[in-house]
């Protein structure tokens, strides 16, 4: 009959309309999602802070639960074991250093004189790793077979922009010269960084410093003055 409870609308009874309701079902999702990723950015932050105290082999998830300010469960909901945790950040660093070593070989820095170059190159690389000091960690003392290959990756590429870049200084050198210099550029690099990452402030910029002078030392007999294109 009309007047009836059952003729009114479900706006006049209250209820959301059909766009609401679609709307709200499709809100909670995406809290849920972004409070997912405010937590997984949170462990991974924990698990970099960890990693660097201890070592990769020394830490566990307990201790990055705890670095969290939150229960070994609430972590196991987002990562298994330590290793998923590592292979997680491991990734997400390896793709800012590959970001880093784009912006570092810019075509216009390579167009600059040895020492301006050197700056260049260097100071945007060696930035990165002591902003991310947990990337040397996991590279370096994990052995976690995907960030190994990942890492091994990274190396052969920066030795092949690295070869590039000495062939354009010294177009004379052969193969095996610029593949020898190459790695040993590389290898002044890593035994450098060592010491870098291990001093902070003044002394820090004064390790940096050295290592510019040791590459440009090093350099400046096999270089021309003016870069080949």
């Amino acid at each position: 009959m009309p007047g009836t409870p059952q003729d009114k609308t479900a706006e006049e009874a209250g209820a959301p309309p059909p766009s609401d309701k679609a709307a709200a079902t499709t809100t909670t999702p995406r809290r849920r999602q972004a409070r997912g990723e405010r937590r997984i950015s949170q462990l991974l932050a924990a698990a970099a802070g960890v990693f660097c105290r201890t070592g990769y082999a020394a830490a566990s998830t307990n201790a990055i639960a705890r670095e969290a300010g939150v229960s070994p469960g609430t972590l196991y909901q987002f990562f298994p074991n330590k290793e998923a945790i590592a292979i997680e950040l491991g990734g997400q660093l390896l793709q800012r250093a590959h970001e880093t070593h784009g912006q570092a070989f810019l075509p216009e820095n390579l167009d600059r004189p040895l020492p301006e170059l050197l700056d260049a190159v260097l100071d945007p690389v060696i930035a990165f790793n002591c902003e991310n000091p947990a990337f040397w960690a996991l590279m370096h003392g994990s052995g976690v077979p995907g960030i190994t290959q990942e890492h091994e990756e990274l190396h052969c590429n920066l030795l092949t922009r690295i070869e590039a870049v000495l062939h354009g200084f010294a177009p004379a050198a052969t193969p095996a010269e610029l593949t020898h210099t190459s790695n040993m550029i590389l290898g002044i690099f890593k035994s450098s960084l060592d010491l870098i990452l291990a001093h902070e402030g003044p002394e820090r910029a004064a390790y940096t410093a050295e290592l510019k002078t040791v590459l440009l030392r090093y350099l400046e007999p096999m270089v021309t003055t003016t870069r080949s294109r």
